[in-house]
């Protein structure tokens, strides 16, 4: 198993942890269905949301790292995957609007970067897993193609809901259960990492060289 690959499912598994325990122990105060996960990030014990979502974007790196060093992502597909794990470091220092006070910049900065997160997974899980490119398929790499399509089509769904909303005048939170469909779109995306991280702990280190390799030690005729 490549080392830092177990790092990283380690680091991104125990944030998953953190978060869902926050999600269960704050289930009286929050709505799941219409609060964000970033609700938790007020508060009090804010650190601790900071701290699932700190080692969910360090495990991510991680995973990032072990798929580049083994050629299996990719520049674009290392690129954005990187731009998940920078969204969600952002996400994690920066508190969301708290709209008792009102609009901040540290709530405006959250934002972006939780749409910078957003996006990019769905990204990276399609151009990193995609089948056609790949000899050996495994069902680490379809599973994560085929979350990273679902994804997809979350994020398609949410900008449809929000433009339906503007053209009828309704502000955007008010369109959709904001809660549930931020949490489906969570959960969606982080299996596709976790997929992609068992995918290169499983592949050894050079694999994708092997057949080049090869060729190059073949008698020239």
């Amino acid at each position: 198993m490549h080392q830092p690959a177990r790092w990283g499912l380690g680091a991104a598994g125990t944030g998953v942890a953190v978060i869902a325990g926050l999600e269960l122990a704050s289930l009286d105060e929050i709505n799941p269905i219409r609060r964000t996960i970033s609700e938790h990030g007020l508060g009090p014990d804010g650190w601790i949301f900071a701290l699932g979502v700190g080692l969910l974007a360090a495990g991510s790196a991680a995973i990032g790292v072990s798929l580049a060093r083994k050629r299996l992502a990719g520049i674009f597909g290392t690129i954005a995957l990187m731009g998940w794990s920078a969204g969600l470091f952002v996400t994690a220092w920066f508190e969301k609007h708290d709209w008792s006070v009102g609009p901040s910049m540290s709530g405006s900065i959250h934002r972006v970067g939780s749409i910078v997160a957003f996006v990019s997974l769905p990204l990276a899980a399609v151009i990193i897993a995609r089948p056609w490119r790949h000899r050996e398929r495994s069902r680490a790499t379809l599973l994560a193609f085929g979350l990273g399509i679902c994804s997809v089509l979350w994020v398609v769904g949410i900008g449809t809901m929000i433009a339906i909303g503007a053209r009828d005048g309704l502000p955007w939170w008010q369109v959709m259960p904001l809660g549930l469909v931020e949490r489906g779109l969570a959960i969606t995306e982080v299996a596709a990492l976790l997929a992609l991280g068992v995918w290169a702990a499983a592949k050894r280190l050079g694999t994708a060289d092997e057949p080049l390799a090869e060729k190059a030690h073949q008698p020239l005729t």
